[in-house]
């Protein structure tokens, strides 16, 4: 395997699942990596077993990763740095390490979502909170559960900047032949694909949990795919983006494998699993529960159309019986196929 000629100081802030697998996988490049953990517990679970025994089990870490629960000592003499935290506590965690942060370190955010208070991506969010400029962020994202990732599997995944000396930083930095790493210059698109992805993906678990067969799931991604593409353009994305690893390839992946947790969530409201109470018995986030009504009022403020996404939001935030949700998906008036897209086209839109 070949690995980047300068090797840095890593430092990944947030040690759920996907900030351990992102820090192991740094640290096999032979980065240097230290991992912030909010819990004490983690940090020093992981500093005596060299295992995150709470959100990874059962994956040994390398030994160039060091975990800690100090921001000073984690982000000290940092030279790329990594936010992992789920995102609803993205700007407080940000707050939190700011005075620490290396002014030259690349801020690279791996985090999806949607701030539900601001309808800001995450972005916007980090650099708010950091005092940096939204430009220079660098966002990952793309088809990767944190398991596979961990294990040193074939990952495709995609950085986006608008700065594109940083992202050529990030991007050789972080890119080796099982974890490769593609460049994009539409920051927005794939924030909007990565974080529309986990509500489609909640719909589509509701939709195998129903047993609705194989066609309403291939039905159901495709059109969700539209409603992501949508409110992409209205944010300023380029709908090419969502034919990429940031838009249909994480969609793909999060709709229909075993490990997503947000096809886990439908599955379960499928079930008749109240949502809520389903999600406080768990320690790992499903970011399409909080992005669900974040991208709903985002779409209603822009007027675009998201008929899956506003069904989601319906049942998990306001009690929609999922049958009834379901009901009003399938009755909606027929219509062309694109209609809704930034060309302007209304031809078959419904009366």
């Amino acid at each position: 395997m070949d690995t980047p000629s300068e090797k840095k100081n890593v430092a990944v802030v947030g040690a759920g699942a996907w900030g351990t697998a992102l820090a192991a996988h740094a640290a096999r490049l032979g980065h240097r990596v230290r991992l912030w953990a909010h819990e004490p517990d983690v940090a020093e679970t992981i500093r005596t077993t060299q295992e995150n025994k709470l959100y990874l089990p059962g994956v040994a870490l390398p030994p160039e990763l060091s975990a800690t629960s100090s921001p000073a000592e984690a982000l000290e003499g940092a030279e790329l740095v990594i936010l992992v935290p789920p995102s609803a506590f993205l700007r407080s965690v940000c707050e939190t390490i700011r005075a620490h942060v290396p002014a030259a370190a690349p801020i690279v955010i791996a985090t999806k979502g949607i701030e539900e208070s601001t309808f800001e991506l995450m972005s916007a969010v980090a650099a708010s909170a950091l005092g940096r400029s939204e430009d220079e962020m660098v966002t990952l994202s793309g088809p990767s559960f944190a398991k596979e990732v961990a294990r040193g599997l074939p990952t495709d995944v995609v950085v986006a900047s608008k700065d594109a000396a940083v992202l050529d930083v990030v991007q050789r930095a972080l890119h080796s032949p099982m974890f490769r790493v593609y460049s994009s210059a539409d920051p927005v698109g794939v924030q909007v694909g990565g974080a529309v992805k986990n509500v489609l993906a909640i719909a589509a678990g509701a939709c195998d949990g129903l047993d609705m067969g194989m066609n309403a799931r291939a039905a159901l991604i495709t059109r969700g795919l539209g409603e992501m593409a949508r409110l992409g353009v209205a944010m300023g994305g380029n709908p090419l983006t969502f034919l990429g690893m940031g838009g249909v390839g994480d969609l793909i992946l999060t709709a229909t494998g075993g490990l997503s947790r947000n096809r886990t969530l439908g599955m379960k409201v499928a079930e008749g699993l109240d949502p809520k109470a389903y999600l406080a018995s768990q320690r790992s986030v499903a970011e399409g529960y909080g992005t669900a009504k974040a991208a709903f009022e985002l779409a209603r403020s822009r007027g675009v159309d998201m008929p899956i996404t506003e069904q989601v939001y319906h049942v998990l935030h306001e009690g929609r019986p999922l049958l009834e949700a379901l009901k009003l998906l399938l009755t909606r008036p027929h219509k062309e196929e694109l209609w809704g897209f930034s060309d302007g086209t209304t031809a078959g839109a419904p009366k």
